[in-house]
């Protein structure tokens, strides 16, 4: 997600979180679904025991636009840490805005033709406001037609640090391949009652599992916060001790 799911948003900012979600996994050669970049909605899988990988994206928003990089690594087998941020420009200004941290973990896998669920706590904070935010969810995640179609459910909840309320979060989204590396990408997404927002994109792998970029467009389902993104990753071999 990932960072993958749980971000809080600002007026005329769209954040991803978890994410966004993270979730953001890998093989070698044949494709499979991951709901990392460009999804929100997170998945129920954590990059492989070892290895690391880099989500970075740009967002741009009506009157902003955000940097992200989520470099995120493996260490045990089944704890999946994140630690990244965003710079904004905005009015002819780049500020450190936002710094995440998240662990997540898988509590049960995810297989072809199955289901998976997992669990990730997080926090971000936001230097420009001087407050944090805390967050937790489930992803889970169903594959169907050997992965070919997998549909990603996340349920959780936010602590606001600026107005100090708890909110309810929520996603759901679909991955569907197209081609042998192009996947179709489809997403709903929001707190509490408020009304949703949604993302539309694709993805492409130009190194299978290794490397890969995206694009997408998103709005508020009453129109008028319209983002665009455009990111890159990149997952490693094994390599840590």
């Amino acid at each position: 997600m990932h960072l993958d799911f749980i971000t809080a948003r600002r007026p005329a900012h769209v954040q991803r979180v978890a994410a966004l979600a993270g979730g953001l996994a890998a093989a070698l050669l044949a494709p499979h679904a991951h709901a990392a970049r460009p999804m929100i909605t997170d998945d129920a899988r954590v990059v492989d025991a070892k290895a690391c990988q880099l989500e970075s994206w740009v967002n741009k928003n009506a009157d902003s636009t955000e940097a992200w990089a989520l470099p995120a690594c493996n260490f045990t087998g089944n704890l999946e840490l994140t630690l990244g941020g965003a710079l904004t420009r905005q009015s002819g200004q780049t500020h450190a805005t936002d710094v995440q941290a998240q662990g997540k973990t898988i509590l049960k896998p995810l297989e072809a033709n199955g289901w998976g669920m997992g669990l990730a706590v997080g926090t971000v904070r936001h230097a420009q406001a001087g407050n944090r935010d805390w967050y937790a969810y489930v992803p889970a995640s169903f594959s169907f037609r050997d992965d070919a179609v997998v549909v990603h459910a996340n349920i959780g909840w936010l602590r606001e640090g600026e107005t100090r309320r708890d909110r309810m979060t929520w996603g759901l989204g679909t991955e569907t391949r197209l081609a042998g590396r192009t996947w179709l990408i489809a997403e709903i997404f929001g707190q509490g009652q408020e009304q949703p927002l949604y993302q539309l994109g694709l993805r492409y792998w130009l190194v299978p599992d290794r490397v890969q970029i995206d694009t997408t467009y998103g709005n508020h389902s009453n129109g008028g916060e319209r983002w665009f993104s455009i990111g890159l990753r990149l997952l490693s071999v094994p390599f840590l001790p």
